[in-house]
């Protein structure tokens, strides 16, 4: 344990924290940032960090950047030292190593993972043998090329069928003034005896073309039943597997409890732990620390290396840990700790006033502070929406028209009605509403305008956050213009085209967007006093009096 517990180089004028950090939102207690540098330093040694800390193998093919997390802990005889922990599974055996191991190994020798694992790749390989067979890719493709030249049949058939049918429509019109009563019958009977003829020459002809793809629907049906089966077999190996695997992972809490990562999920849609369950560097350090009866004190996480494409992450920055795969767990983990309170429960816009900025009989516009929320959240229900219905008792609709960030700061309209709600999100939804933002950005935006076209959707594995996605992402496009460079920072102007959840936050940060995050961002950048965005002028036709609108309220900073 000597090679992985650390020891502080200096801890001097650094009181111990009276409570273990809350994890999922913090300000990174000074004992955890000096346990952080430490590591840090550790890191800055190695030359190729990456490839000399074995996180990776030699073919990675992404940026190289990894999560860390730092524990703070406490021994029996009161001594504080720490662990260092890096968020991801390396297979192999890690010999003396500075690092906490896995919660559970799957990858140990003779392990049932590697045993059954093996199995699994027997059946991938029958099942790349059956998909490559040559008698089966040779008869689907026939099969293939057969349907196509039998539907071609049929529909020139069909069109035969057609033609002739509509000819002897026209010749009945033509004959119903020329021929005598019997003549028409006769002629009537003789048409009624040919459409007969003709719908069962078409479908003898469908049945006849249909037998000559039976042969070939024979062996291809044949073989794809064998993959099917194969898959089915291949899938519920991989099942039990997958639960055996979970239920080793066992964690423990401060009380000496200790649950799987089934039980800790199975209440939570999908029920089912996600991919790299425990494996984040969280549930690692304080697993060890519980093992071998270290007290936690504080912990903190962050970022070391590049950052990947679809995400935002700077070098060097402490993150919370991930919502997705942690939660159920480290809310089981810290039980039997006293814990700082989530900060998220607590009201930001407790005493903070909500300053009326326009108003007429039909609509308003507020001037929303910082730090709060336009709608109700999930426990706190102050908002300019809970504000301004209690303002506007008589209002009816859901008033709110559009959202800011509850970081952002600036102009928020209202309607009174719910006619005139429709009306006015109608020129939000087809974008004819001009806004404009002011940002102040860390760092010098190198053109003087331009046009960020990045593609965001939420991460699911670590809301609130958005991540760019070109493929599943919703289009994302924002029009900039720099405003001033001075001291390494840059004013700019922000004209959102679309209206994406922390579209201008990602675009300002992201290194192909601006890769100048906005002063104050603490999800994509670095915290500050505030998040220096405020939505300073907003355009649009009164729905009612169908006049121009214009709303301009200056930045505050």
């Amino acid at each position: 344990m000597s090679s992985i517990l650390h020891s502080f180089d200096s801890t001097k004028d650094i009181d111990v924290p009276s409570k273990f950090t809350f994890p999922f939102l913090y300000e990174p207690h000074p004992m955890a940032v000096e346990a952080a540098e430490q590591l840090k330093t550790y890191i800055d040694g190695f030359k190729d960090w990456f490839y000399d800390l074995n996180l990776g193998p030699e073919n990675y093919q992404h940026p190289l950047g990894k999560m860390f997390g730092v524990l703070v802990v406490e021994d029996s005889h009161g001594k504080l030292g720490h662990l260092w922990a890096y968020s991801g599974v390396i297979t192999g055996e890690q010999k003396h190593t500075p690092f906490v191991p896995l919660v559970f190994n799957m990858f140990a020798e003779n392990s049932k993972y590697v045993k059954e694992n093996s199995q699994l790749d027997v059946w991938n390989q029958k099942i790349d043998f059956l998909e490559k067979d040559v008698v089966y890719l040779k008869s689907k493709k026939q099969l293939q090329k057969l349907e196509k030249e039998n539907e071609l049949l049929l529909y020139n058939q069909r069109k035969k069928h057609s033609k002739n049918k509509a000819d002897r429509k026209k010749q009945r019109e033509e004959a119903v003034h020329s021929l005598t009563d019997i003549a028409y019958k006769k002629l009537l009977d003789l048409h009624q005896t040919q459409g007969m003829h003709a719908k069962f020459l078409l479908k003898e002809y469908q049945i006849y073309l249909g037998a000559k793809m039976t042969p070939l629907e024979k062996v291809v049906s044949s073989k794809e039943e064998k993959i099917k089966e194969s898959k089915a077999n291949r899938k519920e190996l991989s099942n039990k597997l997958q639960n055996w695997i979970f239920e080793q992972y066992q964690f423990l809490n401060a009380k000496g409890d200790s649950k799987n990562a089934l039980q800790l999920f199975k209440n939570i849609p999908p029920y089912f732990p996600p991919s790299g369950t425990g494996d984040c560097a969280a549930p690692k350090l304080l697993q060890y620390a519980y093992l071998n009866h270290l007290k936690p004190v504080a912990m903190a996480e962050f970022w070391y290396g590049a950052s990947l494409k679809s995400q935002i992450r700077k070098h060097g920055h402490y993150y919370p840990s991930c919502r997705s795969k942690c939660e159920p767990i480290l809310e089981h983990m810290l039980q039997g700790l006293e814990v700082d309170d989530n900060p998220m429960l607590i009201n930001p816009a407790a005493g903070k006033e909500l300053p009326l900025i326009y108003e007429d009989d039909y609509l308003m516009a507020v001037n929303k502070p910082e730090e709060f929320l336009s709608v109700r959240g999930k426990t706190i229900e102050d908002s300019v929406a809970y504000r301004m219905k209690l303002r506007f008792p008589q209002a009816t609709g859901p008033l709110i028209v559009h959202r800011l960030d509850m970081s952002t700061s600036g102009i928020l309209v209202l309607t009174k009605s719910l006619e005139v709600h429709k009306k006015l999100q109608e020129q939000f939804e087809k974008r004819s509403v001009k806004k404009r933002y002011v940002a102040l950005l860390d760092g010098n935006v190198k053109e003087d305008t331009g046009f960020i076209d990045l593609a965001l959707r939420v991460d699911l594995d670590n809301r609130p956050f958005q991540m760019v996605d070109p493929i599943h992402g919703k289009s994302a496009r924002t029009k900039f213009e720099v405003l001033e460079r001075k001291d390494g920072k840059t004013r700019v102007h922000f004209y959102p085209i679309t209206g994406r959840t922390h579209q201008l936050r990602v675009h300002a940060s992201h290194p192909l967007g601006l890769n100048c995050p906005i002063i104050g961002d603490d999800l994509y950048g670095f915290k500050k006093d505030r998040l220096y965005l405020h939505a300073e002028r907003l355009e649009f036709i009164h729905p009612v009096t169908l006049k121009p609108v214009v709303i301009h309220v200056p930045a505050p900073f």
